[in-house]
């Protein structure tokens, strides 16, 4: 088995770092939930990290400010370039009189400008696949990538595979932080099984009978998690365990068939590895992001207190269950779009952010995000618009996303008309 994107077994050296002092990061996506808890480690942490820079979407510009002068950071960067002049007045409103206000870059292209700026490591924590740009201007310039946008991996694989060196990407997703964590504990050639874990969502047990009339504010009562709503009717339909069965192949080399979705409702394993001789690793923690944010900070070394612990004075019991693929079939489609490669993974993402759009309006029954987007996907390989590995380039991703999105909300809005 070859090197790998995330190889807990090797060490990429990151440059510009002093080995006395801390350690200087990016943050992208600082506003949203990875972000602000990535802040919140890096406080309590001033003498081991360094940010110098932030970037947001611009939804919340105060917040961003706020961050910009706590972390007294070089650069912010707003993706929105109509809310640069807000972003001035309340990084104004932030800083006293004499204090050196941040340089502001704004645009679309802000976030990938300062992914390539000087600094040991970026963490990407940007929501969607407009996280490819700055991933793969992070890897460039030799940064070493935490990376929690899971969907820039996944639309554009091959991308990041030709410009990632073994070892430059650490995981923060808390599944893949987990595998990476559990992989210590063997060699690469002694690996059979990754078993991903997932809380099987507020419908677990269901079939899918009883799935075809449940409404968003029932999809949105994740029982573990607290996160956007994308993200979380991703986590009711299985889509996000999907993605995770292609990220994960991605950045362990692990062939699908030996990559294995369990449910797990407390969400206290995070992910297992499964081992030639028998033995299974696992990870385990209460559910917080911090502790897997702090290791992609500062890995190789773990972050003291970082994060909650168990108290193993207390009785509790962990539960696992087999995938039911007839109720959840979006894990095996995910896993059918990974073997496809080329745009289909981008394509499936993009149809199933349109399709999760339309069923929070009320215009798709819950059933129907997953049997749109395979629709979506099936005409797009019938196409014959699945390039290559070789020769996939970002332009190929981008137009395979447009089409998706648009292609989505036509079968979306054609099947809303249907019922009414």
């Amino acid at each position: 088995m070859t090197e790998t994107l995330a190889d807990p077994h090797l060490r990429y050296p990151g440059p510009d770092e002093e080995p006395d002092g801390p350690r200087d990061i990016v943050i992208l996506g600082s506003t949203g939930s990875i972000g602000t808890q990535a802040v919140d480690v890096v406080l309590k942490n001033p003498g081991r990290f360094r940010v110098t820079g932030l970037s947001a979407g611009g939804g919340n510009v105060e917040l961003l400010a706020g961050q910009a002068h706590r972390l007294q950071v070089r650069t912010v960067a707003v993706a929105r370039e109509d809310r640069a002049a807000d972003l001035r007045q309340a990084l104004r409103a932030e800083y006293g009189v004499g204090e050196p206000v941040p340089e502001v870059l704004a645009g679309p292209d802000a976030a990938t400008e300062l992914a390539a700026s000087p600094c040991h490591t970026v963490l990407n924590g940007i929501t969607g696949s407009i996280g490819l740009a700055p991933t793969l201007a992070a890897l460039e310039a030799g940064r070493v990538l935490a990376l929690a946008n899971k969907e820039s991996l996944i639309v554009g694989g091959p991308l990041v595979k030709a410009r990632a060196k073994p070892g430059q990407i650490v995981p923060v997703d808390s599944e893949h932080s987990a595998l990476f964590q559990a992989l210590m504990g063997g060699t690469r050639g002694e690996v059979r099984k990754l078993l991903v874990t997932a809380s099987g969502g507020p419908f677990r047990g269901r079939t899918k009978a009883e799935l075809a009339g449940v409404t968003p504010q029932d999809a949105l009562a994740h029982p573990t998690w607290a996160m956007g709503p994308v993200i979380t009717v991703n986590s009711a339909t299985l889509v996000n365990k999907g993605l995770e069965v292609i990220e994960a192949h991605l950045l362990y080399d692990v062939p699908f068939d030996r990559i294995q979705v369990v449910v797990h409702p407390q969400s206290a394993v995070h992910s297992m590895v499964e081992f030639t001789d028998g033995s299974t690793l696992a990870q385990c923690g209460p559910p917080d992001m911090r502790l897997p944010i702090a290791l992609g900070l500062g890995w190789p070394e773990r972050v003291p207190d970082a994060g909650p612990v168990f108290d193993w004075t207390r009785a509790m019991s962990w539960d696992f269950y087999p995938l039911d693929a007839e109720a959840f079939p979006s894990v095996a489609l995910a896993a059918h779009v990974g073997e496809l490669g080329g745009t289909a993974p981008a394509v499936f993402n993009a149809a199933n952010e349109e399709c999760v759009d339309a069923f929070l309006a009320g215009g798709l029954p819950f059933t129907g995000i997953v049997d749109t987007v395979a629709a979506v996907v099936e005409e797009h390989v019938g196409r014959g618009a699945v390039p290559g590995e070789g020769g996939l380039t970002l332009a190929d991703v981008l137009d395979a996303e447009t089409w998706a999105r648009a292609r989505a909300r036509e079968m979306a809005t054609a099947a809303a008309e249907a019922r009414a």
